[in-house]
């Protein structure tokens, strides 16, 4: 597959003799309806050649390969189980990544431990990459935490709600880790839908002038919510970096290998002093928005069934299986400890016990605060009449 950039292109001019306009219009070489990205496997298992970026994945060996396949099934599993869990009211809501798997695990395994990831909130598989447990991220959309997890501990931010703010979060971080001389970069997460927001435009910005070691990685899944991607912008999502003034890649995000090469290739080249980089992984969101959503008021179901035989695991699978890197035991193995991930998922999100009402007074403060304390007072004294009456 072609490699499309934002590197500059000298526009060619037509011309005819003496200078004048040509007589004749040629007619216009027809566009191709498929974009023209990064890809190293094929949707049919595949692999093909990208002198650009197989250099990044030269050294990938049978067992990595394996690695990336159980994360992507073992996420795709907890995903489904949340899903479900939605449904029977033990969660109030749950944005799901289905089809979206190998963007985040191909992009989650390209960093180190050092690096730094702001995420959204439906960066599942990259917080399983980030060894950030699973049923952590349950305790939020349960409401009985806010988020479940220390970041500095994974390196791996809470989740945000507020759509394109973490991207200004990640350039702030970014431009501590160049202030401090460390050798780390930053990679920040959105999707289609928040590239229209101002916080995503500043992020490139500041980033672009002050250099800053940030991948911005957006999860193109073209709906944001019920708004196609053609509605929000006049050019592909990844040459928006041209005119900030640093490189911006379209990738295959079904494809777990090309998605963790160009991922790596932004990771190093911000590690290095070059910069930042926009990483756009053409995907699909194979489900709703979230749970709250109905996509079938919107989409038809021949583009849902177009991009589910572009389906990122199947795609793995069949690769395995054609280079013998894979057998029916490694399968078998892989779908009884995805179903074991599937039933403690299932006991912990059951057995979460109801959050202390008194928590939401916590780390306002880092030092505490009058006006804080004289609130949580109150709210003491507001929850103690029920029991009052209670015993009445």
């Amino acid at each position: 597959m072609t490699v499309e950039s934002t590197a500059a292109r000298t526009p060619r001019r037509s011309t005819s003799s003496g200078g004048k306009r040509a007589s004749a219009k040629k007619a216009a070489p027809k566009k191709s309806t498929e974009p023209q990205l990064v890809q190293l496997l094929t949707p049919e298992g595949k692999r093909v050649k990208n002198p650009e970026y197989d250099a990044y994945v030269a050294d990938i060996t049978a067992d990595d390969l394996r690695s990336l396949y159980r994360d992507m099934v073992l996420t795709r599993r907890f995903d489904a189980e949340a899903t479900s869990l939605q449904r029977q009211g033990e969660l109030g809501l749950w944005a799901s990544l289905l089809g979206q798997e190998a963007a985040q695990i191909g992009s989650g395994r390209a960093t180190r431990q050092d690096d730094y990831v702001f995420p959204t909130y439906r960066e599942h598989g990259v917080a399983w990459c980030r060894g950030v447990d699973p049923a952590n991220l349950l305790g939020m959309f349960r409401g009985v935490n806010h988020g479940g997890w220390d970041p500095n501990t994974n390196n791996f931010h809470l989740y945000t709600i507020v759509i394109g703010s973490q991207t200004l979060h990640a350039t702030g971080y970014a431009m501590g880790v160049a202030k401090d001389g460390a050798d780390s970069a930053v990679i920040a997460y959105f999707g289609d839908g928040a590239s229209s927001q101002g916080d995503v435009a500043e992020a490139f910005t500041f980033s672009a002038v002050y250099n800053a070691p940030v991948v911005f990685f957006c999860q193109n899944n073209q709906w944001a919510i019920s708004e196609p991607t053609e509605k929000q912008t006049r050019v592909p999502l990844y040459q928006r970096a041209q005119g900030f003034g640093f490189p911006g890649v379209r990738v295959d995000g079904n494809d777990v290998i090309a998605v963790l090469a160009v991922t790596k290739w932004a990771l190093e080249r911000a590690r290095t002093g070059e910069g930042p980089a926009l990483i756009e992984a053409f995907t699909y969101r194979m489900g709703a928005h979230t749970t709250s959503d109905d996509p079938t008021k919107y989409r038809n179901d021949d583009e849902r069934e177009a991009w589910e035989a572009k389906d990122p695991i199947l795609r793995l699978r069949t690769y395995l299986e054609a280079e013998g890197h894979a057998d029916e035991g490694f399968f078998a193995e892989l779908e009884a400890e995805s179903e074991a991930l599937g039933k403690r998922v299932r006991e912990v999100v059951r057995a979460m016990p109801d959050p202390d009402l008194m928590a939401i007074f916590e780390n306002a403060y880092a030092d505490g605060h009058a006006l804080v304390d004289e609130e949580r007072a109150q709210f003491a004294a507001y929850q103690a009449s029920f029991a009052e009456e209670g015993g009445k």
